[in-house]
């Protein structure tokens, strides 16, 4: 069994916490899955699930290198320089990542309001851009943009190898295999 959930800002990755806050539980009705990968408590979009040992594997090995995509709206005008740098691959503090596919895009007209909304300041534009990435360390695209001048202020998983959010709402999920 393979399920994608859209999970919501602010819900961790578990099925259960001693301190209260949001779980998967309150989504995901199936038993017997885990998570093929993670979001932060922080991050929204694709979160895959299954019961299949193999499977989650070959979502989450590194030596697989699924592509994940994210867009990524972060303080300030992206411009092509930051680009370049996350296209060339940066160096974090536990060392260099891959080069990634990243691009300038627009917010999309599919997007769903944000609980809390994101901080916004007149004075500080933000932009969005599409991020593809080939590993996943811990916060590693909060870090990425960071690293180039632009901190992320909302960030969302669109896809997994071939599998794709599309059009589920925050909470929703889908069976896929």
């Amino acid at each position: 069994m393979l399920i994608a959930l859209n999970k919501p800002y602010g819900v961790l990755c578990q099925f259960t916490d001693a301190d209260g806050r949001r779980t998967l539980a309150e989504f995901v009705a199936q038993k017997d899955v885990y998570t093929a990968g993670r979001l932060d408590q922080d991050s929204e979009g694709l979160l895959l699930l299954t019961d299949d040992g193999p499977l989650a594997h070959r979502l989450t090995d590194p030596r697989h290198k699924q592509a994940k995509t994210y867009l990524a709206q972060v303080e300030g005008e992206i411009n092509e320089a930051a680009l370049l740098a996350l296209r060339s691959g940066l160096r974090l503090n536990d060392g260099p990542t891959l080069p990634t596919a990243a691009e300038s895009a627009t917010e999309p007209d599919w997007l769903w309001p944000r609980d809390p909304p994101v901080r916004f300041r007149q004075a500080i534009p933000t932009s969005w851009l599409s991020l593809t990435l080939r590993e996943g360390r811990n916060r590693q695209v909060r870090r990425m943009t960071a690293a180039v001048g632009f901190p992320t202020l909302r960030l969302i998983r669109v896809r997994i190898g071939e599998h794709a959010l599309g059009r589920l709402a925050p909470g929703e999920t889908r069976q896929i295999l």
